[in-house]
This record gives C-alpha cells, structure tokens and sequence, in this order.
C-alpha cells in the first residue's frame, strides 16, 4: 500500500551534506560500485551549494527521516531550443520501497521542469537494474535506445585536454 500522506521533497540545504553523502554512497553500492565514490562532505557543500553551483539536490522525507534524494542539473537541447532538465542520481532507501517515494521525486521533478519551462526531463538508468526500468516505463518514459554514452575521465579527459 502507498502511503504518501508523510512522504514530502524538500530541496536540499548545506546542513544535508553528510545525509546527500550516506545516499551517494549507498546508491553506489547498490550501482555494484562501492568504491566508485570518491567525493566527501566539501565537495558535495562546494559542488551543490556554492555560489554558482550547476548542480541541486532534493531530500525526500518520510516525517523527520531522510528516505531518499535526487541530484539534477539543467542541460540544454539545441533541436527544442530550451533548456532539459537532467537527473543525475536518484536514490531511496530498501526500506522506504513502495511507499511512493520515488514517484513522488519524479513528479516534484518534473513539475520543476516545467516550471522553469524545460523541453525534456532524462536521465540514464543501468541495463540490469529492472525495477527501476519498469518504474521509469510505468510513468510513460521513453526510453532512448538509439544514442551511446560516452565519457571522457580521469588520466584520458587529462591526456585528451592537453593534446
């Protein structure tokens, strides 16, 4: 049963570091990547809350608890000539499953979207991770098959940079 009557998103503030950081890690460890994460409470105060920050970050609580979070920023579609907005990380707790959460970020998101008159909302997901695909499919997302991520990090972005 989905009871959202306590479930509620709020962006996130400075105070939140060291809770953004407990779900990063998590999430990373559910990703099958726990030592992936190389990132600690000062870059996440200076990545999401500096002045000029790119990035931004919602909490999702049930109550008081923090159950889950979500990291976006705003992209740009040149064909719409607007800008998207771009889910970088969603996460919720195993216990807090099924309660309506998640949808709940992906709703506050999307109403963000439009409200800053967004062309598009994305985001990735792994090809393994099944529920959240049906869970993305539940909502009417369609999922792009036909473009290839790439990414340039670490010593290949250096040596590229420095050709």
């Amino acid at each position: 049963m989905n009871n959202t009557q306590t479930i509620t998103i709020k962006d996130a503030q400075p105070s939140d570091a060291a809770t953004i950081l407990h779900f990063i890690n998590e999430l990373a460890i559910y990703e099958k990547e726990p030592d992936a994460v190389k990132t600690d409470e000062q870059a996440i105060l200076k990545t999401l809350f500096s002045e000029g920050a790119t990035a931004h970050s919602i909490i999702c609580l049930d109550g008081d608890e923090a159950i889950g979070f979500a990291v976006y920023f705003y992209n740009y579609s040149t064909w719409l000539g607007k800008n998207g907005l771009y889910l970088e990380d969603l996460y919720v707790s195993p216990d807090s499953r099924g309660k309506g959460a998640g949808k709940l970020i992906m709703q506050h998101l999307a109403r963000q979207a439009l409200a800053k008159d967004c062309g598009r909302f994305e985001w990735v997901v792994l090809d393994w991770n099944q529920p959240a695909i049906d869970f993305y499919n539940s909502m009417g997302a369609e999922p792009q098959n036909e473009w290839i991520i790439y990414r340039l990090t670490g010593q290949a972005l250096i040596d590229f940079a420095e050709k």
